[in-house]
């Protein structure tokens, strides 16, 4: 039977799958990742106090509250799974969250929000386990703001797989792996772009300390006691027949994670498209020459008109014709530039005696001054 968001079966599914048993531990875990990948996550998606976000397949709710109270975020989660519900209900009444940390039970291809009200998406493991991952993918970008982050954090096939096996295998697991191409692919066609991949299975790396499995192993999560305490529980749903196929699949997937190594665990985040975005605001064009020209027209002024402006504002050398007519043909200076060149008369930069080389010297420091002005 195919299983559900939260990684459970199907609600009226005869076999629990290796992410059931996990679920049903009374522990409070972090999915595969632990905080470190959602620290990661916070930081892809600029997470900042008053930001909406998103997790669908949510489970018992850790690592939004690891949101609400590291990052001030509102956060809202949903999961198929009513009892997980209820569980991630009773512990944010618990930590008085009130509004700021929210849960529902809810499809993923089937969201019960309105559109483009969310700044961020999450799809966890179980995200498309009862339904068409193409569906539940749109459904995320839906409800996601233009210009928003969508995120993903989904096992991968690190190998080609047969369909068959990948069938079984997704059963045992609870959840759906892809190959990372198709995640991508779905991602694209939904109108997710910038899409940045992460590998949190294989290497260690600056914001992962420890390489980490890509799916919870039952054979090591969990002490004896601990276990025998969730078959007890798995018994009570889904009764000795289940629990005894349940324990058959723990040893292939044990060796699914151990031996084949073919299943990673990836992180990936994009941003909806946007089909307006924000421009930024530019100065007025007439402001902007305006403030300019006087200054301008002072240092040409300066330089008795040696400086000539070009029509895009920059200063260009003179023209022979304007070298041999010298000063004299220039406009006369204001006011305001005989005070100046009088302030400046004798002083090194303009030379104390005529000399030989003296009108290039003075062109080059008129052109510079004038490129000065238009900076």
């Amino acid at each position: 039977m195919p299983s559900n968001e939260g990684g459970a079966g199907e609600l009226d599914s005869p076999v629990p799958s290796m992410l059931d048993l996990v679920r049903l531990s009374r522990k409070r875990l972090f999915p595969p990742g632990g905080v470190e990948l959602y620290r990661q996550i916070a930081l892809l998606t600029e997470m900042s106090p008053g930001l909406e976000v998103l997790d669908v397949a949510s489970g018992k709710g850790v690592p939004l509250e690891y949101f609400v109270k590291e990052f001030g975020v509102t956060a809202s989660g949903v999961d198929l799974d009513p009892a997980m519900v209820e569980e991630a209900e009773d512990w944010s009444r618990e930590l008085g969250a009130g509004q700021r940390l929210q849960f529902q039970s809810g499809r993923s291809d089937a969201l019960p929000y309105r559109d483009e009200i969310f700044d961020v998406a999450i799809g966890e493991i179980g995200l498309a386990n009862h339904c068409d991952p193409k569906d539940a993918i749109e459904e995320l970008v839906r409800v996601t703001k233009p210009g928003g982050f969508i995120v993903l954090v989904q096992l991968v096939w690190k190998a080609p797989v047969d369909a068959e096996r990948r069938a079984v295998l997704s059963e045992h697991l609870g959840a759906r792996p892809l190959m990372v191409v198709e995640w991508k692919r779905l991602m694209r066609e939904a109108g997710v772009e910038d899409i940045h991949v992460e590998d949190w299975s294989d290497e260690e790396t600056a914001f992962r300390p420890t390489v980490v499995k890509p799916f919870p192993d039952f054979a090591e999560m969990f002490s004896v006691g601990e276990r025998i305490t969730i078959l007890h529980r798995a018994w009570q749903r889904w009764g000795l027949k289940g629990v005894s196929a349940a324990l058959a699949r723990e040893n292939e997937v044990h060796k699914l994670l151990t031996s084949e190594r073919i299943l990673g665990l990836d992180l990936l985040r994009g941003r909806k498209h946007d089909p307006e975005p924000p421009k930024p605001k530019r100065p007025a064009e007439g402001a902007t020459a305006g403030a300019r020209r006087p200054e301008a027209e002072r240092r040409d002024a300066d330089t008795g008109g040696v400086a000539v402006r070009s029509e895009q504002g920059g200063a260009r050398p003179p023209t022979p014709a304007e070298e041999s007519s010298g000063p004299a043909e220039a406009a006369p200076p204001s006011r305001e530039g005989a005070e100046a060149h009088d302030e400046t008369v004798g002083l090194p930069l303009f030379g104390e005696e005529p000399g030989e080389g003296q009108g290039e010297a003075a062109t080059g420091a008129s052109a510079h001054d004038a490129k000065d002005g238009d900076e």
